[in-house]
């Protein structure tokens, strides 16, 4: 028997998991602490800057864990590398399947949710901050979107809505014609700095 809803939903909670990003706006500093391809960006002078780093199979230290955890890594369609088959990151929060080996540490795990920490110091030239899954990130670079969200809010437009115009312009009529590109989930948040 497994959890209350019987073994299919105990199955469930080892296969789920997500992304994530913190972010720590201080008085001084921006600290960013993320697990998986979620990403974290500020706009400095109209120029995007990355304040994450996308957990993704290919990467030479990732692959490497990966492999020292007997996991394997295949090569799917349009470049998109994945774990085990399965997974298109290398670290989330969740994913237990992934985390099982008892004789290795949590950070040294198949799939770890072990966060790298970026810092970035406040200055005058800071504008705002987005963070975004996957979803959007695989449809618009980090300067189109910059250049998208400080178009609008020069123009004034609620943060709110501007998300839902990133969201807008990244979704595929039909997400087949574009090899799934535009039809994933999107999650968006944008932080203003100055006014």
């Amino acid at each position: 028997a497994g959890a209350a809803g019987g073994d299919d939903e105990a199955a469930g909670a080892t296969a789920a998991g997500a992304a994530a990003n913190v972010v720590v706006v201080t008085g001084k500093e921006v600290i960013v602490a993320n697990a998986g391809d979620s990403r974290c960006i500020i706009s400095v002078k109209g120029k995007a800057k990355e304040l994450s780093f996308d957990h993704k199979p290919n990467n030479p230290g990732e692959r490497k864990r990966i492999t020292e955890a007997g996991g394997w890594i295949t090569d799917g369609a349009n470049g998109h590398y994945r774990v085990n088959g399965n997974l298109n990151l290398s670290r989330s929060i969740g994913d237990l399947k992934y985390k099982v080996d008892q004789a290795i540490t949590p950070d040294k795990q198949i799939i770890t949710a072990e966060p790298d920490i970026m810092r970035h110091p406040i200055s005058k030239d800071d504008e705002f901050i987005v963070v975004a899954c996957d979803g959007v990130w695989d449809c618009m670079s980090n300067q189109e979107v910059v250049d998208f969200v400080g178009e609008r809010i020069r123009k004034k437009h609620k943060l709110s809505d501007i998300c839902n115009a990133i969201f807008d312009n990244c979704i595929a009529e039909d997400p087949k014609q574009s090899a799934g590109i535009g039809g994933d989930n999107m999650t968006c948040m944008i932080i203003e700095l100055k006014k």
